[in-house]
């Protein structure tokens, strides 16, 4: 591979422990009456310590050891966001098994595609619902002897609950005290760790192997480059079936900070107001959401309040812009600023918790005016980069070196080259071992010297900072020869439209470029409430106001693009995308190629029926 520019973080970063399971005794030994895991239970949230959280661990890692479980055997977690997928997956590591990754809204026949591939032998599902695809998909998935059910009860054959588990690891350590302590001292570095099925738009799933190498790199690179602190507070609302969630996992083993855990989405601004957290993770279309109905809400009372909403962010981004330039206001500005946050800014703080040092975004491009704006509202998103296939975390901005619209420096450890034609390259601890099973698919995209390919176009700055600019399979070129890029413009379009949800710009071998739009349902039916609107969303969005107002945003837009990336036609959809409907990931990230498929009609009628040249 020959490469146009090169670049890498030379930090030094501490020696990684030999496994997660080490990694997490580790921990334990540090801080044992520390705050490990806060979960919600009717009427608030209780604690874990990190000694309570290890005693329930090493207890289901003995049940899983006495139900057969052997190292590098799969146990596979079916289950949503909780605190009892984080000990499910710890008891995993400590029996010396690896943890397959299911997302609970994974459709049954791609649930026993992945069972059956990766060889899972003991399934941890959490509840009935997710009983049932196993159940019907029985006769496909004849490796798994066994499966745990969180909430619910056993049925004395292959079922069994999960105080089921615990009691038989009970009885396990009784008869043997040592017998976990024993594996985890034997767990080596390169041993499989995780199984992680990349949600491919086309075609089956591939499998990521992430030994334990991976994740205790990604821990100690990490607590290296000193963003996160002992002292922290996470709400951690991430789907953990998502490398993304699974690298935050690995931080808080490494660095030992709280982690309040609750997978709803919709309990996302409930939840900051009630955790205090001091730093959230997520992806961008959660900041899009937050941006969007704050400024539809502000901008919707009229009349002085939305006046002086308008005044503190123009004041804030001026703010923004200086500290950009390690600046900080003075003088009459220093006053303004003050008023300001007292008006509006601590309101907003103070909706997200109050205490939020940074907050995290990954897994898609986050807008620059999306982050510009929460900056001048006092929030530092700081944006990063990584892949499954590189465990996740590879670039990070800095607090003290941010550059919006980069993804930061790469980690300690970690180099990143830009070949010939922009792919960028990564080499580094936390690549992949290569995709399960799939040994050609493996040697496309990791070469012998251990670069990963992947698939993204980019640059290095002068700073060292990476900036994606595409994925190298979602750039389009129009029937007339031009490229576009269409995550760019995408991202572009949300920052300026307060009541959309989605864009999906399409231009591949057509003579222009056309978008699909969705509204947001929360903001869309508050704007629609204030502009007196009745009835149902679908109705609504056909109405003559909808329309104008999103033909101004995407007027506003064109006004920023080149000529042949101007969107000349525009669809709004009569509902949102969602994961259930298959548009969007479980990260939330539209899913390009099944969105054109799904709509393909809706497409042609913008270029007057006629299928693509």
């Amino acid at each position: 591979m020959s490469d146009a520019t090169t670049g890498s973080a030379s930090a030094e970063y501490a020696t990684p422990a030999a496994s997660v399971a080490q990694m997490f005794v580790d921990r334990v030994a540090a801080t044992p009456r520390a705050e490990a895991l806060r979960y919600p239970v009717p009427g608030g949230w209780e604690s874990l310590t990190w000694e309570q959280t290890h005693s329930q661990s090493v207890e289901l890692a003995a049940g899983l050891l006495s139900l057969g479980v052997v190292p590098e055997d799969r146990v596979a977690i079916l289950a949503s966001t909780r605190y009892e997928w984080i000990l499910a997956d710890l008891a995993v590591m400590c029996a010396g098994a690896a943890t397959t990754t299911v997302y609970p809204s994974t459709e049954t026949g791609d649930v026993a595609y992945i069972l059956a591939d990766s060889g899972t032998k003991v399934v941890i599902a959490e509840n009935d619902l997710q009983l049932d695809k196993l159940r019907e998909q029985r006769a496909a998935i004849p490796t798994v002897e066994k499966v745990i059910v969180i909430d619910g009860e056993g049925d004395g054959d292959w079922v069994i609950s999960w105080s089921e588990l615990a009691k038989l690891g009970a009885a396990h350590l009784a008869d043997d005290a040592s017998a976990v302590d024993k594996v985890i001292a034997s767990i080596e570095p390169e041993n499989l760790a995780t199984l992680i099925y990349t949600s491919g738009t086309t075609g089956k799933p591939k499998g990521v192997e992430l030994t334990h190498a991976c994740w205790t790199y990604e821990g100690a690179a990490i607590e290296a480059i000193d963003v996160l602190r002992p002292d922290d507070v996470q709400f951690l609302w991430l789907p953990l079936s998502h490398s993304f969630g699974k690298v935050l996992m690995a931080a808080q083993l490494q660095i030992g900070f709280s982690t309040a855990v609750d997978g709803r989405i919709e309990k996302i601004v409930e939840n900051l107001a009630e955790i205090h957290p001091t730093f959230m993770a997520g992806a961008p279309r959660i900041f899009e959401k937050v941006h969007a109905r704050v400024v539809q809400t502000a901008l919707g009372e009229g009349g002085p309040k939305a006046k002086i909403f308008q005044w503190a962010f123009g004041v804030g981004r001026e703010v923004s812009r200086r500290r950009q330039q390690g600046l900080e206001p003075v003088g009459f500005l220093k006053v303004q600023h003050a008023v300001a946050d007292k008006l509006v800014f601590s309101k907003i703080q103070d909706r997200l918790g109050g205490n939020l040092r940074y907050l995290v975004s990954g897994s898609a491009a986050l807008s620059r005016e999306v982050a510009e704006w929460f900056h001048a509202a006092g929030l530092l998103i700081l944006e990063g980069y990584g892949l499954t296939e590189t465990s996740a975390a590879t670039c990070l901005n800095r607090p003290e070196t941010f550059r919006f619209g980069s993804v930061g420096e790469p980690f300690p450890g970690t180099e990143i080259r830009i070949a010939a034609d922009g792919e960028i390259l990564i080499r580094g601890p936390g690549v992949m071992r290569g995709y399960h099973g799939m040994p050609e698919q493996t040697a496309e995209v990791l070469d012998a010297d251990g670069w990963f390919a992947t698939g993204d176009v980019g640059e290095i700055d002068e700073g060292g900072r990476i900036r994606i600019t595409d994925r190298k399979k979602d750039l389009v070129k129009t029937s007339g020869g031009k490229y576009i890029a269409p995550s760019a413009i995408e991202a572009r379009f949300k920052s300026m439209c307060p009541i959309a949800g989605q864009m999906v710009v399409h231009a591949d071998r057509r003579n222009y470029a056309t978008a699909l739009i969705t509204l947001d349902p929360d903001t869309f039916a508050q704007w629609a409430e204030q502009q007196g609107m009745s009835g149902d969303y679908a109705t609504m969005v056909n109405d003559d106001r909808t329309r104008a107002t999103v033909q101004a945003s995407v007027d506003e837009l064109n006004a920023t693009l080149n000529r042949w990336e101007t969107v000349k036609e525009f669809r709004i959809l009569d509902h949102d995308f969602s994961v259930e409907t298959g548009e969007l990931t479980p990260s939330l990230k539209v899913k390009r190629k099944v969105v054109e498929s799904m709509y393909e009609e809706v497409l042609d009628s913008m270029y007057g029926g006629q299928s693509r040249g």
